[in-house]
Order: C-alpha cells, then structure tokens, then sequence
C-alpha cells in the first residue's frame, strides 16, 4: 500500500508505493490515491468506474543530483459522457512525458542558457527542450498587445555564411521586433504589410533604410502615403567600398616602383574609412601624409566629408544647395568611380531629401543584429529558423 504523500508539494493525488535510489538514477512508483475520486481528462467529471490501469514512464525534476524517474499507475475511466479517457492528472499535461514544473523549469533555464547546456543538466534530448523553448517563446510573442507602427526601420543580417540573410523590420518609436524572415528580397517582407492590412500600411508615415531597392518598392506597393529615408552609415559604407577603396587601389598600383610609399598607401584602409573624430593624435598625422602625398584620395576623403553634410541640413534649401554642389564637385573632378557613384546617387534624392523632416536612421536596428549575432554565438548556431526568429521576436519585445 502507497504512502501518504498529501504532505509533498507535487505528485498531487497519488501515493508513492516504491522508492529507490540507484546509481544513475532515482525511481518512484506513484500509485493513484485511494481516498480520491479521479476525475475524466476531458470532461472533469469525477468517475468512479475503472476501465482498466495503465502505466506511464515519465522525466521530473533531478534529486539528489540524480535524474528522477517516475513509474505512474494511471487509470482510465469509463466516463459516461466521454467513453474510455485517462483520469485527470493536475501536474501532468495530457499525452505528455513530463510534469509542469520540470517543463517550466527547463523553459526558463532556456532564457539564460543554450539549449546544449539545459539539456545536458537536465539529461534531456535537445529536441525536446527547444520545444519546450518554443512554447515559452511563443506564449510571449502571444502575449504582446497589437502592434499599431506609425514608423518603421527595415535591415537585414546575415543568416548563414555564403551571403545567406535574413530580413528585420523593427518598430522605430517603440523598438519592438515586428517581422523576421529569410532573405532579403520583397517577397521576404511582403508577409508583414499583407498582416498589416490597408488601415495599418496607411498609418505609416516613414521607414528607414539602406538603398535597398526590394524594401524600397515594396514600401512603396504598399503604403502609398509612407516616406523612404535612406541612412547615412549604409550610403556612407557604400561610398566607402565603391569609391575610396578603389581610388586607394589605384593610387597603391601607381606606385609600384616606390615599395615604401605604396606601403602606406595600402595601409590606411581604415584611416580613410574611419570617421576623423574617432582618430587618434598619431593616426591623423598618418592621414594627413597620406592625404597630401595623393591628390585623388585627398578629393574623394573630402567628398565624403562633405557626403555627410547632406544629412544634417536644417531645410530643404539647405539640402538642395549642397546637393548641386556635391554633385558639380563630382563630376568636376575627372574620377571615374566618384562620378558613377554619384550618377547612382541621383536617383535615391529623395530617400535622401526625406532626411530633413524624419531624422531617422537605422542606428538602433543595428545594434539589435549586433546582440542577435550573440545569441546566435550562444547556441553554437541555430537548426531551425522558425525557431530562431521566434527568439529574436521574443527577446526584443519592445519599451513598455
């Protein structure tokens, strides 16, 4: 005969009938309560009649630094109103392997711990506990009011290597993550303003970019009435990889016969790349040397000095004259790949132009892929994408 075990906080309506505790493992034989009157597992009702016993292995809570094993007597009702059903187990889910609080246990372990790490102390398949992951993660996603954006920033971070990404779309006033999808392409973002719905794609009055010409029409297709801004660090990179980089080239294969001046020219990559506020002492007088020892590079560094003012005009006549002067300047100075850059430049003005009325760039969004990429590093990368967009969702919900 069962022990009494009512004093115990778990194992509710059950009495342990054997314990033993082994090397590897602590065993408990659970026999249903005989001073109880089980209850249906669909309906509730209490049922007296038993249909017949059936037993259940089941995972619970590690003892003793031991995993513990339960062996449950569970009866299965002839419920007048169901047919034959399980009894009612309050600690136990229905078809499940494990109690509640080891499930709960494990999820919440999962939100400081790779899931490697839980399931190795927990003596679980990993498997099993990114489902139980999942659940929290989603009962989260779930829980989070309707999202009612008025301002997006759109980006994309790389998934995978072999130029594999994923695209974001995060809430600009509250900082929430609205979409996460593979690729980065309109039909990677088209799911989100399809959910949106025309009111929601008319609420919203500007989003944040690189020059990216598939969020840019998709934008567009959707909220007619939305402004484009394009984000100075993306058109600064792209200005830095297509225009100062190649002229550092150039002036690096002129200079073949001088071993030591195409030395220093090879090396400030980074100083004619590197904003001049961020130099050190040293590092600006390198900058200058290499600067006045090549009139091409001393141009394009200060074209892109001057690239920058375009977002920091206080109106739109402000911005319109350093324009045509940015784009005279470029195309007066004989450089080829400054003056195609600049003829590719002219076609997103007015990405550029909306800067002025929303100060908005894509500044936050990018720290968020920087924590994304740790928890990427955290567990040793992800099988399921599914699954690891629903964390990134999860873990920035947003302000309060």
């Amino acid at each position: 005969m069962g022990k009494d075990t009512s004093w115990l906080p778990f194992w509710e309506g059950f009495s342990v009938a054997d314990a033993r505790v082994g090397k590897d493992q602590v065993h408990f034989t659970l026999t249903p309560a005989s001073d109880r009157v089980p209850q249906c597992g669909r309906c509730l009702e209490h049922v007296s009649a038993v249909h017949e016993r059936v037993r259940r292995r089941i995972r619970d809570l590690p003892m003793l630094g031991l995993p513990v094993v339960l062996e449950v007597q569970l009866l299965r009702l002839a419920c007048p109103r169901c047919g034959q059903c399980l009894q009612r187990v309050s600690w136990l889910d229905r078809h499940c392997r494990l109690p509640r609080r080891l499930a709960q246990t494990v999820a919440d372990c999962c939100s400081r711990m790779p899931l490697k790490h839980v399931a190795e102390a927990f003596a679980l398949h990993w498997s099993t506990v990114r489902e139980l992951d999942r659940r929290r993660l989603q009962g989260i996603v779930q829980a989070l009011p309707p999202a009612q954006p008025t301002r997006l920033v759109m980006d994309e971070f790389a998934l995978f290597k072999g130029h594999r990404y994923a695209s974001v779309i995060l809430d600009a006033d509250s900082g929430r993550i609205l979409h996460v999808a593979q690729g980065r392409t309109r039909a990677s973002v088209r799911p989100f303003f399809q959910a949106l719905g025309p009111k929601g794609c008319e609420r919203i009055q500007a989003v944040a970019m690189d020059m990216n010409s598939a969020f840019d029409l998709e934008v567009r297709h959707f909220c007619k009435r939305a402004r484009v801004v394009y984000d100075l660090f993306h058109v600064v990179a792209k200005y830095g990889r297509e225009v100062v980089s190649r002229v550092r080239v150039d002036a690096a294969n002129e200079l073949l016969h001088d071993k030591p001046a195409r030395r220093v020219v090879k090396q400030a990559h980074w100083l004619l790349l590197r904003n001049r506020a961020n130099l050190e002492p040293a590092q600006r007088i390198r900058l200058a040397e290499v600067l006045q020892a090549n009139q091409s590079l001393m141009t394009v560094y200060l074209m892109k000095e001057s690239l920058k003012e375009l977002w920091r005009a206080g109106s739109a006549w402000v911005w319109h004259r350093r324009w045509r002067e940015w784009h005279a300047h470029a195309a007066e100075s004989g450089i080829a790949c400054l003056r195609h850059f600049a003829a590719t430049l002219r076609s997103y003005w007015r990405g550029i132009l909306s800067r002025v009325r929303w100060p908005m760039h894509t500044g936050r969004l990018q720290g968020i892929n920087n924590r994304i990429k740790v928890i990427t590093r955290m567990a040793y990368g992800y099988r399921d994408t599914d699954y690891f967009f629903l964390k990134i969702r999860a873990a920035f919900p947003g302000n309060p």
